[in-house]
């Protein structure tokens, strides 16, 4: 079974109640939080109305929140090879 990832990308201030009430419903309430609901013919009509506002993503697993996370963390941009003081044997 294939799932939606839904990630919001814009806010919804100032837009309509009808947007805003689509966005609650598939339970997004913040940016950049995400969701993920199974692939069905109701979610993607939910979807296609806030298109603009949504990063859509198919994929074959619901993720946790802790590997959500995981996916965002930054790479450091370096790597320690040896600590100072240490020799290699």
């Amino acid at each position: 079974m294939s799932y939606f990832r839904i990630t919001l990308m814009r806010s919804a201030i100032g837009l309509p109640q009808r947007t805003t009430g689509v966005l609650k419903a598939l339970g997004l309430k913040k940016r950049m939080a995400t969701v993920f609901h199974p692939v069905s013919l109701d979610v993607a009509g939910q979807i296609m109305k806030v298109k603009e506002l949504v990063s859509v993503q198919e994929v074959d697993r619901p993720l946790t929140k802790q590997e959500v996370h995981l996916q965002r963390k930054p790479d450091p941009g370096y790597y320690i090879e040896c600590h100072s003081g240490q020799e290699d044997a």
